[in-house]
């Protein structure tokens, strides 16, 4: 078909709607036809017989290839109003006519003119009305093959929560329920969809191949009651009451359900209700229903305040299970082994008859080694113990570690082992910091592996020693920045309060302090001008400074350390080198001895002592000074016993 013709045959389709649009308004005037559907058959009874026979093609019957000429379309906005455009005459438009007889083949007739040599018109717009084509109304008019305009969504306010009031009203008045849980004596009726939105048991139960989801009636085995029907209407309100009567009840069902929230905020709740006289039974509780943090929380709670929790009744009935997995803890806050010695004979003591039995079976639980052989001595003689030979057995050989402190090494177990709260704790004084001179103290606990600020020292000290002396701590010379320091400070950390000491005789920074037998020495060091080989002694009695016998060799910047009587002065600098040479101080005999050297140079090296032996750690091989100077990473053991 040639493109003129195209364009005339287009004209004349879209003239034919028009017309068709205009003849339909008439159409909604006309009674409706007795023999005509609600739909628009495609036989349009409603015409009247003037209309020549002709019937009107609902456009949905179209073929596809002139359906598709008209595109259902809503009107674009802003847009104008297609219809005051000028439109060709009807007389001008060709007609698709329709007979019973031709129908599945429509076809174009050409309608005369009705003026000849008329001029044809402009353009027909392109914006035509549309028709549905199950409804005699017309759509609004758009421009054929143009994008619709983007959609819109409609998001309803609080729509869950007033669908789940509604469910909740639907439960109260026992409608539409599917479901009846059975517990104990009571009945529940409930929704199978409103369960298993909440609970990852209903959930399983009611989507799986199971007898239940079948059935009407549900019993619930090994539920409370009234917990229950607490948290069926807690899954239709999301509200729930919690109590200290009715929070193990909830607890425990809440875990059977699948309730995860519930179970949290239960946990939450008991946590906040533990108490010296609650927590072991807390404890257990979370421990039978499977709640670790809940467990955690109370176990830790337990420790940290066993002192007072021995002193309640739910100690005293715990089973023996429960006592020994308490004594096997190195958390426990207590000042000494022998507290939980006295805590498990009161357990014992409370039920004698049925626990002397087990009474073997914890006492391997205490750090009988380590306590002191007085102690020991009363115990061999106690009642409990005398007639029983595996408690006789214990008993002997903490005596034996006691007796022979040369055979520790070989007699080491869980029961030589302290636990973390009776080793004390570690502080950290001073240092150099952004200001070149730190005077905080703080203290490292090894049972809660923390550190916490304790106090701060008068003024900045650098390069002093520290030592502890009668559960005080000594901070001895040192230097402020510009000048080297005598002075001596004590902090009481029972008290929390500081105390200045009698100074020493010389003023000393770089040296080593460390408590032998009582007194506390003061070793080497540098006074500002030269480097120190005297030693002075503090008499915590006289609450004075003495000399002793002077080193063999200056030392600044020395380690010193206490192994078997002994006062042990090793490495620090002489004003040349870094040393590796090491002595040793008999307070009996008031002389130093030189000892066997170490491989490596070393000055600010770390000391201590461990099973016997003396371990120097790090240090520089030269002054820090020297360019060439080296921190060391290796660490030696020296052995007084083969020097």
């Amino acid at each position: 078909m040639s493109g003129s013709r195209r364009e005339f045959d287009m004209k004349q389709l879209l003239k034919l709607r028009w017309r068709w649009f205009g003849q339909q308004q008439q159409q909604q005037r006309l009674p409706p036809h007795p023999n005509v559907g609600r739909e628009g058959d495609f036989w349009d009874g409603r015409y009247p017989a003037a209309a020549g026979g002709r019937k009107f093609l609902n456009a949905n019957s179209l073929p596809p290839s002139l359906a598709s000429l008209g595109s259902q379309r809503s009107k674009p906005q802003g847009l104008p109003d297609p219809f005051s455009r000028p439109m060709a005459s009807t007389s001008e438009v060709p007609t698709l006519e329709f007979t019973r007889e031709n129908i599945q083949n429509p076809h174009l007739l050409e309608v005369p003119d009705a003026e000849d040599g008329a001029v044809e018109e402009e353009k027909v717009p392109t914006l035509v009305p549309c028709r549905t084509s199950h409804s005699g109304e017309t759509c609004l008019p758009c421009r054929p093959m143009e994008p619709c305009t983007s959609d819109e969504f409609f998001q309803a306010l609080n729509h869950a929560e007033q669908t789940f009031k509604k469910m909740e009203n639907y439960l109260r008045h026992k409608q539409l329920c599917d479901v009846v849980l059975v517990a104990g004596d009571r009945r529940i009726p409930a929704h199978r969809l409103v369960l298993s939105s909440v609970s990852d048991y209903f959930a399983a139960m009611f989507t799986n191949d199971v007898r239940e989801a079948r059935q009407e009636e549900i019993k619930m085995e090994g539920v409370e009651p009234n917990a229950l029907w607490a948290l069926v209407q807690y899954a239709y309100t999301g509200r729930l009451e919690l109590k200290e009567d009715n929070i193990e009840c909830l607890l425990s069902t809440a875990c059977i359900l699948q309730l995860s929230q519930v179970v949290e905020a239960c946990c939450k709740f008991l946590m906040k209700q533990l108490h010296p006289s609650n927590c072991l039974g807390i404890r257990s509780f979370a421990d039978a229903q499977g709640c670790t943090d809940l467990h955690k929380v109370a176990h830790n709670y337990t420790m940290e305040h066993f002192m007072e929790v021995i002193r309640n009744q739910e100690f005293l009935l715990l089973p023996s299970t429960e006592i020994a997995k308490l004594l096997a803890s190195d958390d426990m806050n207590i000042p000494s082994e022998e507290t939980i010695l006295n805590a498990l004979l009161t357990w014992v003591q409370h039920d004698s008859e049925q626990r002397k039995k087990d009474l073997s079976n914890l006492l391997a639980y205490i750090r009988l080694p380590l306590l002191a052989p007085q102690f020991l001595a009363d115990m061999e003689n106690n009642v409990l113990f005398r007639d029983d030979i595996e408690c006789q057995k214990l008993i002997m050989e903490a005596m034996k570690y006691h007796l022979l402190p040369e055979r520790r090494p070989m007699l080491q177990s869980p029961r030589t082992k302290p636990r973390k709260s009776t080793v004390g704790v570690l502080f950290a004084v001073g240092g150099m910091d952004a200001t070149k001179g730190a005077t905080s103290i703080e203290k490292y606990d090894l049972r809660t592996n923390m550190w916490t600020p304790v106090a701060n020292m008068n003024g900045r000290r650098l390069q002093f020693g520290v030592a502890v002396l009668d559960d005080k701590l000594y901070v001895v010379g040192g230097r402020d920045g510009l000048k080297t320091l005598n002075t001596v400070e004590c902090y009481n950390p029972k008290t929390k309060t500081w105390s200045v000491m009698p100074p020493m005789s010389t003023h000393r920074h770089g040296l080593g302090v460390a408590v032998l037998e009582g007194p506390m020495y003061a070793v080497g060091g540098h006074d500002g001008w030269s480097y120190l080989n005297t030693v002075e002694r503090w008499d915590p009695q006289a609450r004075q400074w003495n000399f002793v016998a002077s080193m063999s060799t200056p030392r600044s910047t020395v380690g010193v350390a206490v192994l078997s009587g002994k006062l042990y002065a090793i490495g620090g600098r002489d004003g040349s080198s870094c040393l590796k040479s090491v002595e040793c101080f008999d307070p009996h005999t008031n002389k130093w001895t030189p000892c066997a050297q170490m491989s490596k140079r070393r000055g600010g090296v770390g000391v201590t002592t461990w099973n016997g032996f003396l371990y120097a750690i790090g240090g520089h091989d030269a002054p820090a000074s020297n360019l060439t100077s080296r921190l060391s990473d290796c660490v030696e053991r020296y052995d007084p016993g083969v020097n």
